[in-house]
């Protein structure tokens, strides 16, 4: 298998975003040896800024392998920005509709045409109080187990100190210049799941295996410790609904 050349759009999109980046931006970039020179592979990324899928790419791209991101399909529709995500190759989500597997589809054949399709497993800006990756959704492991391809965790913080996920005010903070990090780890080990149904407990379990390999970077870079359970969104909406219901009935 061959890599996916770097054509026009993209060309054109580093144009547009990798002069601010390099202007406001300082970066601090290790692991670039473990994405693979050839063939196709997965990135499986934590999520915490508006920001960070720029942050991300730009590391990606200085590297030669440029990734295929899953976006919103709404994002396609944005004048310019969607013309840009079409040419370049970037992979549109349709949630909930007759369309929902065709990012699923199209990953797997990027993957298998030597391609890098890029996941962030957590589906949304992480909800953790903290800025951990959260659970995540198992897309990506499904991926991976039926392609086999290699996959690299990445972890990455800064984007959100200039740009913080769900801010009230919504403020930028490009001063004092904050340090983008992004850091790529050697791939994880998923060989106990090829050989086994891939049921739901099997996607759950290879994609906290994932979710591990990214968390356990993302540790390195803030050393810090991560909690013990990742925050999973989903329960912690229950358990506030039940907590609602409960009070409406006092």
């Amino acid at each position: 298998m061959s890599r996916r050349r770097i054509g026009f759009w993209y060309r054109l999109a580093a144009v547009i975003a990798k002069p601010p980046l390099v202007v406001l931006f300082k970066r601090d970039w290790r692991g670039m040896e473990h994405i693979p020179a050839e063939g196709g592979f997965i990135t499986a990324v934590n999520h915490n800024s508006y920001l960070d899928p720029l942050s991300y790419a730009h590391f990606q791209y200085n590297t030669g392998r440029v990734p295929r991101l899953l976006a919103k399909a709404a994002l396609f529709k944005v004048p310019i920005v969607g013309s840009i995500l079409r040419g370049s190759g970037q992979i549109p989500v349709y949630r909930e509709s007759t369309n929902a597997l065709d990012a699923f589809r199209a990953a797997v054949e990027a993957i298998e045409s030597g391609e890098c399709v890029a996941f962030y497993p957590e589906g949304t800006l992480t909800r953790d109080p903290d800025m951990w990756p959260m659970a995540g959704k198992t897309g990506a492991a499904r991926v991976a187990l039926i392609t086999r391809a290699p996959v690299i965790p990445v972890a990455q913080w800064g984007a959100n100190l200039a740009m913080p996920p769900y801010a009230e005010e919504n403020k930028v903070r490009l001063f004092p210049r904050k340090t983008l990090q992004v850091l790529a780890g050697p791939p994880v080990d998923l060989s106990a799941f090829y050989d086994r149904e891939p049921t739901p407990d099997v996607l759950k379990e290879a994609t906290e295996v994932i979710m591990a390999a990214v968390t356990g970077l993302l540790e390195e870079v803030r050393g810090e410790r991560a909690p013990a359970q990742p925050y999973d969104h989903r329960k912690a909406r229950e358990q506030q609904r039940h907590k609602a219901a409960g009070e409406g009935k006092k």
